[in-house]
This record gives C-alpha cells, structure tokens and sequence, in this order.
C-alpha cells in the first residue's frame, strides 16, 4: 500500500499537566493508538532510495541544545570497537556545522558517522543504539534527542485565551514529513505514515512508554493512558490511523 495522506481526520485530547498548572498537554490519539513501530532493518527502506540501509540516518543529526550535546559525548567516551564501526575517524571528530552553524553529528561517507554499515560484524544500526543493548540501558539516554524522539513530535505554543488567561501548550503527535521543513517532501520514502510500518503488536503509547515519559513526564504520561485506553474502547473510526487501517 502507497503512504498515506498527510492530511486526515484526527483525534486529539488535552489535558492539564499534573505535574505544572502553567501547562496544557495537546496530544494526538490517532498517533498515539496506532500501530506504528520501527521497522529499522526490517523493511525500512530509508529516506533516500540510493541508501536504503540508513533509515533515517543519512543527514546526521542536530542537538537540540549544549545540554544534549554534552550527555550525548560522555556516552561516546564509552563507545569501544565492538559498538562503533567507525570509532577510529570518529575519535578524532564527530561533531560538525551545518550550513546555518547549527552543530550536528558528523556525516562520515554519505551517513551519520555513528550509524555501522551492513557489512559491519556485529550488525548494522546505530552504534550509541548498540551501547545502550549491550549496556541495558535505554537509548532514550545515549542518543541524541531527535533520534530517540522521531517519529514523535513534541511541539511548544503560548496560547492567551480570551478572558486573559495564559498557558503554555505542549503538543505531542506525529513527526510525519512535514516536521522535517520543506525537505521534507523531498524524503523518498518516509515511515510514520507508512502501511509498512503500522505492523506493531503494541500501539505507539505503549510500545514508546520510555520515550513519552521522558518527553510529558511520569504524571502526564499516566493520564495520557487512561485517554488513549478509553479512545481506543469507544471504536471511533478516529481512533484508527489510516496507515494502521490499511496495514
């Protein structure tokens, strides 16, 4: 089946956040129930059809801030040959700038310099990925942001309502194509709204439980739950995301 339309019905929910009055969670429920999961190595064919085994590792990846950098290299410092295909160039220099000099993970022969090719012994994917198996940690910590987020979407709004009152609206939804700008509609094959990859056996608020908690915190992911469980009881044709449906 063809990818889906970006544009379709939807279900959203929101929510105060439990853990700050000053903040109102808008999350998406047909994302959320979907069956979506990373098919990495398993179908994935990658944003470009020339590097069909980068999934979506072929442009490196930008830091969200200093912050994220900085947690990110003291997990590089523990990488080891087992872990990283590519640990010799990438001791000497793994970060870059782009164009705009904005800092990023170096693109080391035509991928992200931590992405170990196929022909690498102890498998392909992510190294920082690799560690975090081997270690038995979560790759929510050894990667960097984007791409232990992707394909989830966490979006800010200050919203001023009529009668004055403030709010910080947080969003969480699907990092379809268009989160990546107008580059995006360029990307040769895309995931999120793929009927390839809507083959999960858990829906993405279960199978992404570590991610989301770390994205609206441990109170706000529990009452995001108890939404997306009674969502997918009432059986809305909403509650079922068109890529899932046509899986």
């Amino acid at each position: 089946m063809p990818e889906v339309d970006l544009v379709f019905p939807r279900a959203w929910v929101e929510f105060p956040d439990p853990a700050d009055e000053d903040q109102v969670f808008r999350c998406d429920l047909t994302w959320l129930t979907s069956s979506w999961t990373c098919i990495f190595g398993n179908g994935c064919q990658g944003i470009y059809k020339n590097r069909p085994y980068d999934g979506c590792c072929t442009l490196g990846a930008h830091f969200a801030d200093e912050e994220d950098e900085q947690r990110v290299a003291g997990y590089v410092e523990k990488l080891t040959p087992q872990d990283w295909q590519n640990i010799k160039p990438g001791r000497k220099r793994w970060v870059e700038k782009d164009e705009d000099g904005e800092r990023k993970t170096r693109v080391h022969k035509g991928a992200c310099i931590f992405l170990n090719r196929p022909d690498f012994e102890a498998g392909m994917g992510c190294a920082l990925h690799a560690y975090a198996l081997r270690t038995g940690i979560h790759y929510v910590e050894t990667k960097p942001d984007v791409c232990w987020q992707l394909p989830i979407r966490r979006t800010y709004r200050n919203v001023k309502l009529p009668d004055g009152t403030k709010y910080l609206e947080v969003s969480i939804g699907e990092y379809d194509r268009r989160g990546w700008g107008p580059g995006g509609h360029d990307l040769d094959w895309y995931c999120s709204g793929n009927t390839e990859a809507h083959v999960g056996v858990d829906p993405v608020y279960v199978s992404s439980e570590p991610e989301l908690v770390e994205l609206m915190g441990r109170p706000a992911y529990d009452e995001l739950v108890t939404h997306c469980e009674a969502h997918l009881k009432s059986r809305s044709e909403l509650a079922i995301h068109p890529a899932s449906r046509n899986a």
